[in-house]
C-alpha cells in the first residue's frame, strides 16, 4: 500500500489561545473540501468516545457529515449525528455519554503498590459494569439464571438486556428527521442465520432504532434484534470497520472520508495472559483496515487506468457499445481517507470497550477532539495527488504512546 501522508500528532491538552487559532485554522482549511464528506466509525463499546471527539472538531470547523457508515456504538454515535439536525447534534451526543458515564473511583487496593502495572486496577473498575450493567444501556438478563444451555431462543439468548438501550435512543433519535435524508445513515449488522454481512441503508429504506439496535448487539452480551422477522448481531463479529461500505458505493463520487478507528492494530508483544487478551482483542476488531484500503487502492487505480486507455481510442471507437461497456469501469473519482486512530490509554487492557468511567470517556474524547483538530487544521486533502491515485490516505504518525488518564474522578 503506497505510504499515507502524516501530519503531527498533538498533545491533548491545549491553551484558550491555542484552541482559537486552531478553530480559525480549522475554519479556513473547510472552506474547500474535496467531495462528500463521509464519518465511517468503528465499534468498540466505551471506545467511541474517541468518535464524539472527532465529531465535535468537525463540527467546530463547520464541516458536517455528508454520509455516516458505522458499526455496533459506531452505528449508535452515526444515528445520533444523522438523525438530529446540525445545531443539535453535539446536545444529543454529550446526552447519550453522560447517560452512560459511570460515576466509578478507579482507584482502589489493586491500582498501585505490588499490583500495579498488572492492569488489575482498570478492570476491577469495570467489574461493577459487568455485574450490573449500565441504567441507560443494558442490565442483567433475567434468563441467564436458567443457565448457558437453556433454550430461550436467540432473541433472549445474552447475558444482557438491552432495553433500556432502546428507550435512551427513542429518546435521542430524531428517525422523521433520519428519514427526510438530510444526512445518510448506514448500519452494520450480521444476519444469523446465514452469517452474512448486511448494511441497512436510509438512501434505500426507512432506519428505525432496530436497525441501529442491531448494529449494536454483541453476542453473547446482547441479544439479537429482528429485523422484519429476521435476526441480526452486531457487524462488528464479520467487520468491524465500515468503510468498504463507502469505496465500493455506487454511483462513484469524489470524497473526504473520516475514517475514525479505535482498535490499535499494532502493538508490542504481550508479556503476559492478560496483556494477550487484550492484545487478541485489538487484533480481532482493528478488522483488515490496511488491506481494505490496500485492495481499494490498487481497484481505484485500474478505474483510472482504464479512463485514461479510453482517451487514447478514436472517437468511433469510443462510441461502439461494447467498448462503453468496458470503459464504464473507468473513473476519475479521487477519495481522500483521513484515518485517526484512538490512542492508548494509562492502566488500559482487554476490559476497556466497557471503561464508561468519566476519566476514560473524557480522556478519549479529549484525544479525538485534538487528533481531529490537527488533521483539519493540515488539510492534507488540498494538496496535489497524482491523477492515477483514487484513493488517497492521510493519517497521523502512528504511536504506541500512552496517554495518562486523571486516576480520581470526583463528579464532572
Amino acid at each position: 500500500m503506497k505510504p499515507a501522508t502524516t501530519v503531527p500528532r498533538p498533545t491533548v491538552r491545549r491553551s484558550t489561545a491555542s484552541r482559537a487559532g486552531a478553530a480559525k485554522a480549522a475554519k479556513a482549511a473547510a472552506a474547500a473540501l474535496p467531495g462528500q464528506v463521509v464519518l465511517a466509525l468503528q465499534g468498540g463499546g466505551a471506545l467511541g468516545a474517541y468518535q464524539v471527539g472527532v465529531y465535535e472538531a468537525m463540527h467546530q470547523a463547520g464541516i458536517e457529515p455528508d454520509w455516516v457508515v458505522g458499526t455496533s456504538i459506531g452505528a449508535i454515535n452515526g444515528a445520533l449525528i444523522a438523525g438530529n439536525p446540525p445545531e443539535r447534534r453535539l446536545t444529543r451526543l454529550r446526552a447519550f455519554w453522560d447517560h452512560v458515564e459511570q460515576q466509578i473511583d478507579v482507584d482502589g487496593p489493586f491500582s498501585s503498590g505490588p499490583f500495579a502495572g498488572l492492569g488489575w486496577g482498570n478492570a476491577l473498575a469495570n467489574w461493577a459494569t459487568v455485574a450490573g450493567g449500565i441504567p441507560a444501556f443494558f442490565k442483567p438478563n433475567p434468563s441467564v439464571l436458567a443457565g448457558t444451555q437453556a433454550n430461550v431462543g436467540v432473541d433472549a439468548a445474552a447475558y444482557y438486556d438491552t432495553g433500556p438501550l432502546r428507550e435512551t435512543l427513542s429518546s435521542l433519535i430524531d428517525f422523521d428527521y433520519l428519514h427526510e435524508g438530510s444526512t445518510r445513515l448506514t448500519v452494520g449488522t450480521v444476519h444469523v442465520t446465514s452469517g452474512a454481512l448486511r448494511y441497512f441503508d436510509s438512501r434505500e429504506q426507512r432506519l428505525t432504532v432496530d436497525h441501529v439496535m442491531a448494529s449494536g448487539a454483541l453476542p453473547p452480551a446482547f441479544p439479537a434484534v429482528r429485523i422484519e422477522g429476521e435476526a441480526y448481531w452486531d457487524g462488528g463479529i464479520y467487520s468491524n470497520t465500515p468503510i468498504e461500505a463507502v469505496l465500493d458505493d455506487r454511483p462513484r463520487r469524489d470524497a473526504l472520508i473520516f475514517a475514525v478507528n479505535v482498535w490499535q492494530p499494532d502493538g508490542p508483544e504481550p508479556q503476559s495472559i492478560w496483556k494477550v487478551m487484550g492484545r487478541q482483542k485489538e487484533i480481532q476488531y482493528a478488522s483488515r483496515t490496511d488491506s481494505h484500503i490496500a485492495r481499494q487502492q490498487q481497484i481505484h487505480r485500474l478505474r483510472h487506468v482504464i479512463r485514461e486507455l479510453q482517451k487514447q481510442l478514436p472517437a468511433k471507437q469510443r462510441d461502439a457499445a461494447e467498448v462503453k461497456a468496458l470503459t464504464a469501469w473507468g473513473c476519475g473519482t479521487t477519495m481522500h481517507v483521513v484515518r485517526l486512530l484512538a490512542p492508548r490509554l494509562e492502566g488500559e487492557d482487554h476490559t476497556k470497550a466497557i471503561d464508561f468511567t468519566a476519566g476514560g470517556v473524557r480522556a478519549r474524547r479529549d484525544a479525538g477532539r485534538a487528533d481531529a483538530q490537527a488533521v483539519i487544521a493540515q488539510a492534507p486533502w488540498q494538496a496535489p495527488v497524482d491523477p492515477l491515485e483514487g484513493v488517497v490516505v492521510h493519517e497521523l504518525p502512528s504511536s504506541h504512546d500512552i496517554r495518562e488518564v486523571p486516576r480520581r474522578v470526583a463528579g464532572r
